[in-house]
């Protein structure tokens, strides 16, 4: 396109703007004149290729919610983990420990959330778990039955030295799992970022 081209052209459309502000104002308010400046449009100097999109009003708000949704926290609920240790042959302390676990369940059942809770014996505390030797087997047998998040651990190593000691296999509740060592549990454990109380 010529020089001479693009100048007329941009004549033609200041020409047809100027038209188009003075029959805008004139329809607003014929009887009071009005002084408008309008601005032509600027001369063209070369061609120039626009790119329209066609983009729908809701476009925009559905970016944004899709956004928001990433930024949402995930819902997935906090797991809630605890150790409780006995080695000491005393059913009191073991009836102390079963009481912590009862609450703590019972407390995060209430609010919803999962709870883990692992009861883990070992040396002299093993005759908590001893099939003929606990004084809190049934209730332990109760426990399992009705608390699934209860789980209880019992120590290898201080049932093969019992075993020895006493000559005589040393039998395990059937609710217990035998672990190689009970010490090593809770230090892997809370390793793992359980929390670790000793009633």
């Amino acid at each position: 396109m010529s020089q001479f081209q693009l100048f007329v052209r941009g004549a033609s459309a200041a020409v047809i703007w100027l038209l188009l502000g003075l029959s805008n104002a004139t329809a607003e308010d014929p009887g009071v004149p009005q002084t408008q400046t309008i601005s032509p449009p600027a001369m063209p100097r070369h061609s120039t290729v626009v790119k329209h999109t066609n983009s729908s009003p809701g476009a925009v708000p559905q970016k944004r919610s899709a956004l928001a949704r990433m930024a949402m926290p995930s819902a997935a609920k906090k797991e809630h983990r605890l150790i409780l240790q006995v080695n000491t042959n005393d059913s009191a302390a073991m009836n102390l420990a079963l009481n912590n676990a009862t609450n703590v369940a019972q407390y995060y059942k209430e609010l919803n959330e999962n709870v883990k809770i692992e009861i883990v014996t070992f040396g002299p505390g093993l005759h908590m778990l001893r099939k003929d030797t606990s004084p809190v087997k049934a209730r332990i047998e109760e426990m399992a039955l009705g608390m699934p998040e209860v789980s209880f651990k019992a120590c290898g190593n201080t049932q093969e030295k019992m075993q020895k000691a006493e000559s005589k296999d040393i039998p395990i509740l059937p609710q217990a799992q035998v672990v190689k060592s009970g010490v090593v549990r809770v230090m892997e454990l809370q390793e793992q970022g359980w929390t670790y109380v000793k009633p």
